[in-house]
């Protein structure tokens, strides 16, 4: 594989700048060219949940047009891949300009998939012995269908225990503009997934959703817990490197 997009999503240039960068480390430690566009933006998820749909296929066809080129398209979030390879297709349904959308949309993927699935990563362990659990997004889970590559990485590193959460498949709570409509109920939902998390006796969480990991990591902050929320693509690089947690 030569030359990838890199979308790098809302909250990756946001919130986590350090993610972006090391995603981007385990695309071309493997020999793919990363094309980094910088004008990119939102893939219209947060409008097309919210109804707003003339405004998100403004914001598709941007993207369409921008990466442009018949190469691949890698997103670190199984939301925004989801939202890019599976929704844009329902947004273009009935439009003239469906043809291009889904000649788009099938150049998406996230990056487990393409590490695991089309890259077949070979990696070397250079971390310490550490349990780990392991949080599902919604969307990863339910449209993107990325859930076992990410898995597939993380059990390829012969250091790592993986221990599986009970309820595993359970929001978290972020669901997007859920949080900021419901607080009160997205923060039961919040303190459910952590309790569920305590249960497995693990000092890390891991998970390839930022919105999730925002929400998890930072209720989990406030209530005190030595519980640390780590971003897949920031776990990965480390245990290659032999970094610390």
């Amino acid at each position: 594989m030569d030359k990838a997009y890199f979308y790098a999503t809302c909250l990756g240039t946001a919130a986590m700048q350090e993610m972006v960068l090391n995603a981007i480390k385990l695309l071309r430690r493997e020999g793919v060219e990363v094309i980094f566009k910088k004008d990119q933006t939102c893939c219209a998820q947060p409008s097309f949940n919210s109804g707003y749909f003339k405004e998100s296929k403004e914001v598709a066809l941007y993207n369409v047009n921008l990466f442009d080129k018949p190469y691949p398209i890698i997103v670190p979030s199984g939301s925004c891949a989801g939202m890019m390879s599976h929704d844009y297709l329902e947004l273009f349904k009935d439009s003239p300009e469906f043809e291009r959308v889904r000649e788009f949309s099938a150049r998406v993927t996230e990056l487990s998939q393409f590490l695991d699935e089309v890259l077949k990563v070979d990696y070397e362990d250079r971390g310490e012995p550490v349990r780990v659990t392991w949080h599902s997004n919604c969307h990863a889970l339910r449209v993107q269908k990325s859930i076992t590559s990410s898995k597939n990485l993380i059990k390829r590193l012969k250091n790592v225990e993986l221990v599986e959460l009970e309820y595993e498949e359970e929001c978290c709570g972020f669901g997007g503009t859920f949080s900021v409509k419901e607080p009160e109920i997205s923060d039961a939902m919040a303190r459910a997934k952590i309790q569920d998390i305590q249960n497995t006796g693990v000092k890390y969480l891991i998970s390839a959703d930022g919105g999730c990991l925002l929400n998890i990591d930072g209720t989990m902050r406030k209530m005190g817990l030595d519980v640390k929320g780590l971003h897949l693509y920031d776990f990965l690089l480390k245990r290659l490197e032999g970094g610390r947690l």
